[in-house]
């Protein structure tokens, strides 16, 4: 579960943290309050039924705890990998268009959820500037702003506190959905968190090193290679999100991108495997091959 929850979660993470300043912002003589509504947000947390469900908010709204990230990407056995993630000094060039804006700062989320799993203190600092100037362009000055980069800074030594911050985010995920009217928008940063997800995965296990025993690393890498096997589903769900709103150009190319990667899940045949009980599914790092070319290039497409 491991893919869903992380890719899911920290892409709901940053559109929760969007969305509250978003809705802030459009308070017009509620600017006392922008300052301090992350930190006053587990002041909150009882108050989860005032938002009525949108077309979209089903889909995003069973939302997984963060504490088993950690866990499970320790089990590949895979050490921090640098090249996974999208340099920080190209923030600059996402600064051209809305869309491109848009979908990077769900990649830099992403990345940013990597690094913290992995301690990268003063990286995810940097990334988190890198990510506050795309929410700047984007009209979301205060999503990354100086209250929430010094919330993250003093709890960065402390796994639980990350957690906690993102999960008392969560509480504004269904408002956003709700209220705001940037829907397209909010599409295109959940691909753009979504494809990082699966391109670190898929990273992952395509440079996992090859010089140990072949069952020992088969073994390790079998339960991540089935969770993102496993993430069919949730791409069929954000195929569902990018048909359901705006149809603009990037919105249609996109869905037509992951459209031709769902396309690479279908070929798999797992589920017809599994219902036959045929036994004769070999799960090794070559099973993915089509799928990692196929979200490489998306992801190409995304930070070029």
């Amino acid at each position: 579960m491991f893919l869903k929850n992380y890719v899911r979660e920290t892409s709901l993470f940053l559109l929760a943290l969007s969305g509250v300043f978003l809705l802030n912002s459009c308070g017009g003589e509620k600017k006392a309050d922008e300052t301090t509504a992350v930190d006053t947000a587990a002041t909150m947390t009882e108050d989860t039924t005032a938002v009525e469900p949108t077309a979209t908010s089903p889909i995003l709204s069973a939302l997984p705890k963060t504490s088993d990230i950690p866990a499970t990407i320790q089990l590949t056995g895979a050490d921090f990998n640098q090249s996974l993630i999208n340099p920080s000094s190209k923030v600059a060039s996402y600064t051209t268009t809305n869309d491109k804006a848009a979908l990077n700062l769900g990649a830099y989320a992403t990345d940013i959820g990597y690094l913290s799993v992995y301690k990268k203190t003063q990286d995810v600092l940097t990334y988190l500037k890198g990510a506050q100037k795309l929410s700047d362009h984007l009209g979301l000055s205060n999503a990354f702003g100086e209250a929430m980069q010094k919330r993250f800074q003093s709890n960065l030594a402390t796994e639980d506190s990350l957690v906690k911050i993102v999960d008392e985010s969560m509480l504004y995920v269904r408002k956003y959905l709700a209220d705001n009217q940037r829907d397209a928008t909010g599409a295109l940063v959940v691909t753009g968190s979504f494809v990082e997800g699966l391109y670190i995965s898929t990273g992952l296990i395509k440079k996992y090193p090859k010089d140990v025993p072949a069952d020992v690393r088969n073994g390790v890498l079998t339960q991540l290679i089935l969770d993102i096997i496993k993430q069919k589903q949730s791409l069929a769900d954000l195929i569902t999100i990018l048909k359901s709103v705006k149809q603009d150009e990037a919105v249609v190319a996109y869905t037509q991108k992951l459209n031709d990667l769902y396309g690479q899940f279908e070929a798999l045949k797992f589920e017809e495997s599994l219902k036959s009980n045929a036994g004769n599914f070999a799960v090794t790092d070559k099973t993915l091959t089509e799928i990692t070319k196929k979200v490489e290039a998306i992801r190409a497409d995304i930070v070029k």
